[in-house]
């Protein structure tokens, strides 16, 4: 990988780690990791295009339905793919089909960027981590054995103190906090070459005093009752937190990706302010 590269493009593809939960912004939008890295990019690139594709809830099976097509037919310079995690998180799963399904988006997207972007997800310290790990780490061997075969570029989230620290993660336990976006958003940039701007987003977060038993409980019950149960209930009920969602870059009405580039690539600000590209 050269230093310091101009890319012209980026397209993100995946579930709500990639669409940007939990990084709200004030006007209710997400903003997230790939959101970031597009801004980044975009500084230093006039006419810079991005285009993020991730719904949130998404299985492996539904990403390479309805998302990589589309990616790869905009042949950008570049391509992240993160997908699979969610299907680890079900309690029936199989993992020799999302293996299937994985290698076959990399069969997919390789050939249609000059660089795709994997990752081995960050995994929130806790029970549910411990719960799910042989999963996830059999997900992140196959990520890991796809790159190796087809020239992809890995970054290692899992295997980042830092991200691994609840103080990272919203309070839903399941998705990034802005600050949990910011470093995974460097942790992409150094991987595609970029000159560091935080060499030390690995670092683990200062510590600080434990919350005492009572905020514990009081915080437990909360996830239980905000997010546990309907998250649950959804599973129960074969729902999905993005049916009916497209990526925010895909016209449902033209069946479509499009592109979006900043106004002034010198200061691009947040994607939502960015305007599209007219075809």
């Amino acid at each position: 990988m050269q230093t310091n590269p101009t890319h012209t493009s980026l397209v993100a593809i995946g579930d709500s780690f990639t669409e940007g939960m939990s990084d709200r912004l004030p006007d209710g939008t997400y903003r997230g990791w790939a959101d970031l890295l597009a801004g980044r990019m975009a500084a230093r690139t006039p006419g810079f295009r991005y285009a993020n594709l991730a719904v949130r809830g998404k299985l492996i099976a539904q990403i390479v339905d309805e998302q990589v097509g589309p990616a790869a037919a905009m042949q950008p310079d570049v391509i992240t793919l993160v997908g699979g995690l969610n299907d680890t998180l079900r309690p029936k799963c199989d993992m020799g089909r999302v293996r299937a399904l994985l290698e076959e988006a990399v069969e997919r997207l390789t050939p249609a960027c000059k660089h795709l972007v994997l990752m081995r997800s960050p995994g929130r310290q806790g029970p549910v981590l411990e719960r799910f790990r042989p999963r996830m780490e059999e997900l992140f061997a196959c990520v890991d054995d796809l790159a190796a075969r087809h020239g992809a570029l890995v970054v290692d989230l899992y295997g980042a103190p830092s991200l691994a620290d609840p103080r990272a993660w919203d309070v839903d336990r399941l998705h990034l906090t802005d600050e949990g976006h910011r470093r995974v958003a460097e942790a992409v940039w150094q991987t595609l070459g970029y000159e560091a701007e935080d060499p030390e987003w690995r670092t683990p977060m200062p510590p600080t005093p434990p919350p005492n038993w009572t905020a514990r409980r009081v915080e437990d019950a909360r996830f239980t009752r905000q997010y546990l149960l309907p998250w649950i209930g959804r599973r129960l009920t074969g729902r999905s937190s993005g049916d009916g969602r497209t990526g925010a870059h895909f016209s449902a009405e033209l069946g479509k990706a499009f592109w979006v580039t900043p106004v002034d690539h010198t200061h691009p600000g947040p994607v939502t302010d960015w305007r599209q590209v007219r075809p």
